[in-house]
Protein backbone atom coordinates (compact mmCIF):
# COMPACT_ATOMS: atom_id res chain seq x y z
CA UNK A 1 0.00 0.00 0.00
CA UNK A 2 1.64 3.03 -0.64
CA UNK A 3 1.24 6.48 1.60
CA UNK A 4 -1.18 8.09 -0.59
CA UNK A 5 -3.45 5.18 0.05
CA UNK A 6 -2.77 5.45 3.63
CA UNK A 7 -3.32 8.81 4.34
CA UNK A 8 -7.41 8.50 2.68
CA UNK A 9 -8.78 7.26 5.64
CA UNK A 10 -7.60 11.07 7.55
CA UNK A 11 -9.75 12.36 4.66
CA UNK A 12 -13.18 11.74 5.47
CA UNK A 13 -13.87 14.50 8.11
CA UNK A 14 -13.57 17.01 5.12
CA UNK A 15 -16.54 17.92 3.04
CA UNK A 16 -16.84 16.51 -0.48
CA UNK A 17 -15.24 18.98 -2.41
CA UNK A 18 -12.12 19.41 0.07
CA UNK A 19 -11.93 15.22 0.49
CA UNK A 20 -11.14 15.75 -3.67
CA UNK A 21 -8.48 18.44 -3.62
CA UNK A 22 -6.53 16.13 -1.05
CA UNK A 23 -6.65 13.16 -2.74
CA UNK A 24 -5.28 14.46 -5.78
CA UNK A 25 -2.59 16.69 -4.05
CA UNK A 26 -1.35 13.30 -2.90
CA UNK A 27 -1.31 10.81 -6.12
CA UNK A 28 -1.05 13.98 -8.94
CA UNK A 29 0.30 17.13 -6.79
CA UNK A 30 0.59 19.49 -10.23
CA UNK A 31 -2.92 19.21 -10.83
CA UNK A 32 -3.95 21.28 -7.19
CA UNK A 33 -3.37 24.56 -5.61
CA UNK A 34 -1.04 23.35 -2.90
CA UNK A 35 -0.78 26.56 -1.31
CA UNK A 36 -4.59 26.09 -1.43
CA UNK A 37 -3.76 22.48 -0.08
CA UNK A 38 -1.09 23.62 2.87
CA UNK A 39 -3.64 25.89 4.25
CA UNK A 40 -6.56 23.94 4.58
CA UNK A 41 -4.48 20.71 6.34
CA UNK A 42 -3.37 23.56 8.92
CA UNK A 43 -7.05 25.55 8.99
CA UNK A 44 -8.72 21.60 10.20
CA UNK A 45 -5.43 20.93 12.37
CA UNK A 46 -5.89 23.99 14.63
CA UNK A 47 -9.85 22.85 14.42
CA UNK A 48 -9.41 18.88 14.81
CA UNK A 49 -7.18 18.02 17.56
CA UNK A 50 -7.39 14.25 16.37
CA UNK A 51 -6.06 15.60 12.91
CA UNK A 52 -3.98 17.55 14.09
CA UNK A 53 -2.28 14.48 15.87
CA UNK A 54 -1.25 12.51 12.53
CA UNK A 55 -1.42 15.36 9.40
CA UNK A 56 2.25 15.57 9.80
CA UNK A 57 1.99 12.11 7.37
CA UNK A 58 -0.11 13.67 5.06
CA UNK A 59 2.61 16.36 4.65
CA UNK A 60 4.77 14.32 4.18
CA UNK A 61 3.49 12.27 1.69
CA UNK A 62 2.02 15.07 -0.37
CA UNK A 63 6.14 16.63 -0.50
CA UNK A 64 7.28 13.36 -1.58
CA UNK A 65 4.74 13.38 -3.92
CA UNK A 66 5.04 16.78 -5.45
CA UNK A 67 9.32 15.97 -5.18
CA UNK A 68 9.09 13.02 -7.58
CA UNK A 69 6.85 14.73 -9.92
CA UNK A 70 8.46 17.92 -10.20
CA UNK A 71 11.12 18.56 -8.12
CA UNK A 72 9.75 21.72 -6.66
CA UNK A 73 8.81 22.37 -2.77
CA UNK A 74 5.66 24.25 -3.43
CA UNK A 75 3.41 22.90 -0.56
CA UNK A 76 6.30 22.61 1.91
CA UNK A 77 7.21 25.98 1.46
CA UNK A 78 3.38 27.18 1.88
CA UNK A 79 3.17 24.85 4.52
CA UNK A 80 6.09 26.55 6.53
CA UNK A 81 4.81 30.11 5.88
CA UNK A 82 1.65 29.35 7.24
CA UNK A 83 3.03 27.42 10.52
CA UNK A 84 5.34 30.35 10.78
CA UNK A 85 2.47 33.05 10.37
CA UNK A 86 0.64 30.96 13.06
CA UNK A 87 3.83 31.36 14.90
CA UNK A 88 4.06 34.78 15.36
CA UNK A 89 0.06 34.90 16.28
CA UNK A 90 0.28 31.92 19.19
CA UNK A 91 -0.20 34.35 22.25
CA UNK A 92 -3.68 35.77 20.39
CA UNK A 93 -4.64 32.30 19.40
CA UNK A 94 -4.43 30.67 22.79
CA UNK A 95 -6.06 33.58 24.47
CA UNK A 96 -9.04 33.13 21.99
CA UNK A 97 -9.13 29.45 21.80
CA UNK A 98 -6.80 27.03 24.23
CA UNK A 99 -8.44 24.20 21.59
CA UNK A 100 -6.51 25.62 18.98
CA UNK A 101 -3.36 26.46 20.52
CA UNK A 102 -3.15 22.77 21.76
CA UNK A 103 -4.13 21.48 18.22
CA UNK A 104 -1.36 24.00 16.58
CA UNK A 105 1.41 22.80 19.15
CA UNK A 106 0.33 19.35 18.29
CA UNK A 107 0.53 20.02 14.72
CA UNK A 108 3.87 21.45 14.69
CA UNK A 109 5.34 18.90 17.13
CA UNK A 110 3.93 16.76 14.21
CA UNK A 111 5.34 18.33 11.35
CA UNK A 112 8.56 18.33 12.93
CA UNK A 113 8.54 14.45 13.67
CA UNK A 114 7.84 13.84 9.83
CA UNK A 115 9.74 16.73 7.70
CA UNK A 116 12.96 15.46 6.74
CA UNK A 117 15.81 17.71 5.20
CA UNK A 118 18.99 15.19 4.25
CA UNK A 119 17.15 12.71 7.02
CA UNK A 120 17.48 15.39 9.59
CA UNK A 121 14.84 17.10 11.38
CA UNK A 122 14.69 20.79 9.93
CA UNK A 123 16.49 23.54 12.02
CA UNK A 124 13.93 25.75 11.03
CA UNK A 125 11.67 24.25 13.31
CA UNK A 126 13.62 24.05 16.57
CA UNK A 127 13.48 27.14 17.97
CA UNK A 128 9.81 27.42 17.14
CA UNK A 129 8.88 24.04 18.57
CA UNK A 130 11.25 24.95 21.38
CA UNK A 131 9.23 27.64 22.35
CA UNK A 132 5.86 26.51 21.68
CA UNK A 133 6.62 23.73 24.65
CA UNK A 134 8.44 26.60 26.94
CA UNK A 135 4.85 28.37 26.52
CA UNK A 136 3.09 25.48 27.77
CA UNK A 137 5.63 24.90 30.77
CA UNK A 138 4.93 28.53 32.00
CA UNK A 139 3.00 28.47 35.41
CA UNK A 140 -0.69 29.62 33.82
CA UNK A 141 -0.39 26.78 31.34
CA UNK A 142 0.35 23.80 33.85
CA UNK A 143 -2.65 24.77 35.70
CA UNK A 144 -4.98 24.18 32.99
CA UNK A 145 -4.63 20.03 32.44
CA UNK A 146 -4.89 20.45 28.38
CA UNK A 147 -1.37 22.53 28.24
CA UNK A 148 0.20 20.16 30.78
CA UNK A 149 -1.22 16.82 28.65
CA UNK A 150 -0.44 18.36 25.79
CA UNK A 151 3.50 19.13 26.84
CA UNK A 152 3.97 16.07 27.82
CA UNK A 153 2.28 14.39 25.03
CA UNK A 154 4.85 16.26 22.24
CA UNK A 155 7.69 15.33 24.73
CA UNK A 156 7.21 11.90 24.73
CA UNK A 157 7.03 12.28 20.61
CA UNK A 158 9.63 14.87 19.80
CA UNK A 159 11.35 15.56 22.99
CA UNK A 160 14.54 13.15 22.43
CA UNK A 161 15.14 14.65 18.79
CA UNK A 162 14.62 18.03 20.05
CA UNK A 163 17.51 17.65 22.59
CA UNK A 164 20.02 16.05 20.02
CA UNK A 165 19.33 19.37 18.20
CA UNK A 166 19.95 21.75 21.21
CA UNK A 167 20.63 19.82 24.49
CA UNK A 168 20.63 23.70 26.42
CA UNK A 169 17.50 24.31 25.45
CA UNK A 170 16.10 20.96 27.06
CA UNK A 171 17.86 21.13 30.30
CA UNK A 172 16.14 25.05 30.36
CA UNK A 173 12.84 23.74 29.87
CA UNK A 174 13.38 20.97 32.55
CA UNK A 175 13.60 23.61 34.62
CA UNK A 176 10.84 24.88 34.45
CA UNK A 177 9.20 21.71 34.41
CA UNK A 178 10.93 21.10 37.68
CA UNK A 179 10.25 24.32 39.39
CA UNK A 180 6.83 23.71 38.01
CA UNK A 181 6.03 20.11 39.86
CA UNK A 182 8.07 21.66 43.06
CA UNK A 183 5.98 24.78 43.13
CA UNK A 184 2.54 22.72 42.78
CA UNK A 185 0.40 25.93 43.21
CA UNK A 186 -2.77 25.61 41.21
CA UNK A 187 -1.44 22.19 40.05
CA UNK A 188 -3.81 19.35 39.89
CA UNK A 189 -2.62 15.82 40.94
CA UNK A 190 -2.72 14.57 37.24
CA UNK A 191 -0.83 17.22 36.25
CA UNK A 192 1.50 16.34 38.96
CA UNK A 193 1.38 12.95 37.76
CA UNK A 194 2.25 13.90 34.18
CA UNK A 195 5.03 16.30 34.67
CA UNK A 196 7.10 13.52 37.38
CA UNK A 197 6.67 11.03 34.58
CA UNK A 198 8.27 12.80 31.63
CA UNK A 199 10.89 14.28 34.23
CA UNK A 200 11.71 10.32 34.98
CA UNK A 201 11.86 9.48 31.11
CA UNK A 202 14.20 12.21 30.56
CA UNK A 203 16.32 11.16 33.19
CA UNK A 204 16.15 7.06 31.91
CA UNK A 205 17.33 8.15 28.50
CA UNK A 206 13.48 8.67 27.19
CA UNK A 207 12.55 5.43 27.91
CA UNK A 208 9.83 3.98 30.12
CA UNK A 209 10.95 1.64 32.54
CA UNK A 210 8.99 -1.54 32.96
CA UNK A 211 8.37 -0.72 36.65
CA UNK A 212 7.04 3.23 35.75
CA UNK A 213 4.85 1.99 33.09
CA UNK A 214 2.62 0.03 36.03
CA UNK A 215 3.31 3.01 38.30
CA UNK A 216 2.00 5.72 36.24
CA UNK A 217 -0.57 4.24 34.04
CA UNK A 218 -2.20 2.46 36.20
CA UNK A 219 -1.88 5.67 38.71
CA UNK A 220 -3.83 7.79 35.24
CA UNK A 221 -6.56 4.46 34.84
CA UNK A 222 -7.54 5.14 38.65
Amino acid sequence: MGEASREEYKIQSFDAETQQLLKTALKDPGAVDLEKVANVIVDHSLQDCVFSKEAGRMCYAIIQAESKQAGQSVFRRGLLNRLQQEYQAREQLRARSLQGWVCYVTFICNIFDYLRVNNMPMMALVNPVYDCLFRLAQPDSLSKEEEVDCLVLQLHRVGEQLEKMNGQRMDELFVLIRDGFLLPTGLSSLAQLLLLEIIEFRAAGWKTTPAAHKYYYSEVSD
